[in-house]
């Protein structure tokens, strides 16, 4: 398959797993905070991440074990001095590109234990050197995932437009194709959802940037995304067709059931599986987590629309039943939407029917029409009165 690992994998510096569970710990669901902090310490001892393991202690405000970190840093300092002999020969008894290797192998090691700042300096000491093109890519990229690391979005945005103007310089056909991931993942994280879902639906087929996430998250990203920012026929065709999505999505919990309940119109279904992604992924993801509600309330508005657009009219009783929830929970959910602007339609509550008033676009060309024939009009009728006289 397209998506399989190669031997060109990127390695996963920084770790992006280690930030996931990081984030687990600190907004995470309460049954998921103990297995992730005990997967993070095991990491941080594994790796000796003296630097990450001081950075954890402050955001989670957890009592520094100062004989760890110790032990860690000596095993750091050690490890810096190796590479940096490795430097001091390559330049006495080598050439440039061996001496730029053991400085870039410096940097790599600064970003897999986690110090940002030592990182920051050593990559950007690199790029300033003489370097071939895809060195000082795949270096931009690593700049770009360090701002994942770090939930730093300037460093993600800036390294973004940077990895633009070089891949169009010069880069190939991977490097051009994982740039459309990393963006993917960027829009996703600033809730730009339709940029994010046209770079991942771009991506399926060629994916693999496993440095940022697995094929099967990729995967699960694309129709979260896709489902709120497409129109039903390209859902259709590029999602719910996809042999890319097809091929894992029974893999992954609640998400088929989710985007077929609602192209079928199955919406009792398709919110029980609202509720599911919420709890299952949304809640999970460091990256939708600070979107969740916005999601939410953004796919109801999605389905009712939905819905909506079959009818003229229909009763609350029979849309509540549709759904699956109270008539009382229809009444005022709709209100909501409807006095915010979102839904076409009006709700009588004594006839206890919701009427459709969308507008129309044959009618508004129509109306276009009227309008500018009676401009038209307007204007010859004064020309001829000025010919008249």
């Amino acid at each position: 398959m397209a998506h399989q690992i190669d031997e060109n994998e990127i390695p996963k510096i920084p770790d992006l797993q280690l930030a996931h569970y990081r984030f687990i710990v600190q907004h995470g669901p309460s049954e998921q905070k103990d297995e992730a902090n005990k997967q993070l310490m095991e990491i941080i001892k594994e790796k000796n991440m003296a630097p990450f393991y001081k950075h954890l202690s402050e955001v989670l405000k957890t009592p520094l074990d100062q004989e760890l970190y110790a032990r860690m840093q000596a095993a750091n300092e050690a490890e810096l001095k190796a590479f940096d002999d490795k430097v001091e020969d390559a330049q006495q008894n080598m050439g440039e590109t061996e001496v730029n290797e053991a400085l870039l192998g410096k940097a790599d090691y600064y970003a897999a234990i986690g110090d940002k700042a030592r990182a920051l300096t050593a990559y950007e000491e690199l790029l300033a050197k003489s370097i071939t093109p895809g060195t000082r890519i795949d270096i931009v990229f690593t700049l770009v995932r360090i701002g994942f690391f770090f939930d730093d979005d300037t460093l993600v945005r800036s390294n973004i437009d940077k990895l633009k103007e070089l891949v169009e310089q010069g880069g190939d056909w991977d490097r051009r194709n994982r740039l459309k991931a990393y963006e993917g993942v960027y829009f996703m994280s600033i809730r730009d959802f339709k940029g994010a879902a046209t770079q991942f639906i771009d991506t399926l087929s060629t994916f693999t940037s496993t440095e940022i996430m697995s094929y099967q998250d990729f995967v699960k990203y694309a129709v979260i995304t896709s489902l709120i920012s497409m129109q039903r026929v390209d859902i259709k065709k590029k999602v719910l067709d996809s042999p890319e999505v097809l091929e894992v999505i029974s893999d992954i919990p609640h998400l088929e059931d989710y985007m077929t309940s609602l192209y079928n119109g199955n919406y009792a279904q398709f919110f029980r599986a609202l509720a599911d992604v919420e709890t299952t992924h949304l809640r999970t993801s460091r990256f939708l987590f600070p979107h969740m509600r916005y999601y939410i309330r953004e796919m109801r508005i999605v389905a009712y629309a939905q819905i909506l657009e079959s009818y003229r009219s229909l009763t609350i009783a029979s849309m509540a039943n549709s759904f699956g929830v109270t008539e009382d929970y229809i009444d005022r959910d709709l209100y909501k939407f409807i006095a915010a602007g979102r839904l076409n339609c009006v709700i009588d509550r004594v006839k206890g029917v919701i009427e459709t008033n969308r507008p129309d676009a044959k009618n508004a060309q129509y109306q276009t029409v009227i309008k500018q024939g009676d401009l038209l009009l307007n204007r010859v009728q004064k020309l001829s009165r000025v010919i008249d006289v």
